[in-house]
């Protein structure tokens, strides 16, 4: 390591010792989740408790008694976990893919006996929430009662909510359960403040991923499309409450437009079963399932190292935990790589984080983990999980290439997580079997191009540039003015061009499984993946485990481990990154890595500051608008881009 990194890792160390104490007694108000587990310490004399390893409450024996599995779910609910083994903030989200294998080793679990949900605002997308209902239906199928206890849900929470054996919903409670309701982002009043003009082509009368910049409202073919995705969507909700309440359609139709309600409202409903405060829903279980049960907080969670945060030397302890925890993962067994592409999807590496908030997908990095899973000999299956609403129309081909390449070697099969749009499902093509949950958005074949016009900002700034050059269109993207007639043919040949690529891929991917002429799926049509089933787009409903199991059947796999690559870093390694932005190319110098997402606008401290207090206010609008706005990023150097038409807020 150079002595710059050394110098990195003992600076952060000290800072390590300024903030221990702070991290070791928060002070904070309590959440409805602890609320839960305050009523249960107060109440349960007789009944024993066992919370995660790490704690303050520190370590306890293996169980042997019967066991109710409690999982605590709340906020962000990331597609892939993090870069690292776990992270600083023991409480941090954990990945869908930990949640679902919690869930189903709770199912396979004799001792345990039922399992309880306890909701504090989770964020989950909708795919999200119908691979978390399915594992619950396992558990239900493997004859263990599931039980949901909320304060406030949401549409999406209280979808999940229904696959339990019962809901019981706090006195106070409500259930904000009244339709849906989508908004997009629209940009170009902001651009045309300060001085920025989008001059935007597009291949196909549905791609509208350039609307966002160039339009304060929906195209008639956008507005279309909005309502066919709305029509299913909503037809899906229906259906869920139905199925888990045992009510008509009809019958949910009109509850829904009654709502929201009150706890009181929901019971009467019969939207919900029971209204107990946190005492009574724990001694309710107590009730059902004798004084002797065991209560297992987080059940199946992996540990975190015990450390004492306000010691000087807890920063190193960590870094023994973590580099033993990686020289322990050197023996392999036979396994089916999972493999994800989620965020943007742009050219050069994926910046690995020591906080999991990795910079989107780079097809550097995706094109090597590929290659190392088809030489790897205990890898015998791939799965590649997207979560995606495209980028870089190079970046995607090549992942795509790296895909196809994987297929003709191993079982390769893609799940789709929430979105798999554009360039996403560009690349999931290359797979011979795609899997997507009923609620993914994918499709989306369409090829944007263009570039910013920055010139009224500069004007306004004060700052004039001189031009000169040689040759026809070396000011072809000039920030300084639009396109003229000639460009604009040049673009648009360009942007035709990809176009074809994209179609030929499609085909060649999905071959005789369209149901319906090409021409008329693609244009820049999303759909939902039920209706993207229907068309042919993808083979089967199902989420990331029913993937992996039919990976692992493909391959023959009795017995199997389900390997996440690439494998969480080394520490000190993934911390220099980190702090330095260098990464350590196989000579050891530095080599710069290019994040698109961490550069530019986003990461100046009076846009962070603004939006800090834009997510605080409106979490969800500011989230979209925060990633419609990484989009504007990607209108650099004149790229094609194949993206989902707009950032869509569904609530």
């Amino acid at each position: 390591m150079s002595y710059r990194g050394w110098l990195i890792v003992g600076l952060a160390a000290w800072l390590w010792v300024g903030v221990g104490a702070a991290m070791a007694d928060p002070a904070s108000e309590p959440t409805a989740n602890e609320a839960v587990v305050d009523a249960e310490t107060q109440a349960a004399e007789s009944v024993t408790t066992t919370r995660p390893a790490g704690r303050a409450r520190g370590r306890s024996a293996a169980p042997s008694s019967p066991q109710i599995a409690v999982f605590e779910m709340r906020g962000q609910i990331p597609e892939k976990p993090s870069s690292f083994g776990w992270s600083f903030d023991f409480e941090a989200a954990r990945s869908l893919h930990d949640w679902l294998t919690r869930l189903d080793k709770a199912a396979k679990d004799d001792r345990v006996k039922a399992v309880v949900l306890l909701f504090d605002d989770p964020a989950i997308g909708w795919g999200q929430m119908q691979e978390l209902r399915a594992a619950c239906q396992r558990l239900r199928n493997a004859q263990k009662d599931v039980y949901c206890y909320i304060e406030e849900a949401s549409a999406g929470t209280y979808l999940l909510a229904t696959a339990a054996s019962r809901i019981c919903m706090a006195p106070a409670g409500g259930l904000n359960v009244a339709g849906l309701h989508t908004e997009s982002v629209y940009l170009k009043g902001l651009l045309d403040k300060i001085g920025v003009e989008a001059d935007i082509e597009h291949v196909g009368p549905y791609k509208g991923a350039g609307e966002p910049f160039t339009r304060t409202g929906p195209s008639d073919e956008a507005r279309e499309m909005l309502d066919w995705l709305l029509d299913d969507l909503y037809a899906q909700m229906v259906e869920t409450i139905a199925e888990g309440r045992r009510m008509e359609v009809g019958h949910v139709r009109a509850l829904i437009d009654q709502g929201p309600f009150n706890a009181h409202e929901a019971l009467q409903a019969q939207l919900i079963d029971e209204i107990l405060d946190a005492g009574e829903f724990m001694e309710s279980l107590r009730e059902r399932h004798g004084r002797a049960l065991e209560l297992v907080h987080n059940y199946g969670a992996r540990e975190t190292p015990e450390v004492d945060l306000s010691s000087p030397l807890a920063f190193f302890k960590i870094i023994g935990e973590a580099m033993g925890a990686a020289k322990a993962k050197a023996t392999r067994k036979n396994s089916v790589a999972l493999i994800y592409v989620e965020g943007l999807i742009s050219t050069g590496r994926t910046q690995p984080s020591l906080f999991g908030d990795e910079s989107g997908a780079g097809s550097t990095t995706l094109r090597r983990v590929l290659a190392e899973a088809r030489q790897d000999d205990s890898v015998k299956a791939v799965v590649v999980r997207v979560d995606s609403p495209g980028g870089s129309a190079t970046a995607s081909d090549i992942i795509w290439r790296a895909t196809r390449d994987t297929a003709g070697v191993k079982p390769t099969v893609v799940s789709m997580g929430n979105m798999a749009a554009s360039g996403g499902y560009y690349l999931a093509v290359g797979a011979p079997t795609i899997f997507a949950d009923p609620a993914t958005l994918t499709g989306s074949i369409g090829v944007i191009g263009g570039k910013l016009i920055t010139k009224g900002l500069w004007d306004w700034l004060g700052v004039a540039f001189h031009e000169q050059s040689r040759g026809r269109n070396a000011d072809l993207y000039n920030t300084n003015r639009r396109f003229d007639d000639a460009q604009r043919v040049l673009i648009r040949r360009q942007l035709e061009q990809v176009y074809d690529t994209f179609l030929d891929r499609v085909r060649r991917g999905r071959e005789d499984r369209l149901a319906d002429d090409l021409a008329d799926l693609a244009g820049g049509r999303v759909f939902t993946g039920r209706q993207a089933l229907e068309h042919g787009l993808v083979d089967r409903l199902g989420g990331l485990n029913d993937a992996i199991a039919y990976a692992a059947e493909r391959a023959a796999l009795t017995d199997y481990e389900v390997r996440i690559m690439p494998e969480p870093g080394d520490f000190l390694k993934l911390l220099i990154q980190s702090l330095t932005g260098e990464e350590q190319g196989e000579g050891g110098e530095g080599v710069e890595v290019v994040s698109p997402g961490r550069d530019g606008w986003a990461s100046l401290p009076a846009v962070r500051e603004l939006l800090g207090v834009l997510q605080r206010s409106d979490p969800a609008r500011a989230t979209a608008a925060v990633r419609t706005l990484l989009r504007l990023q990607l209108f650099r150097g004149g790229e094609s881009l194949l993206l989902m038409p707009q950032e869509v807020l569904v609530r």
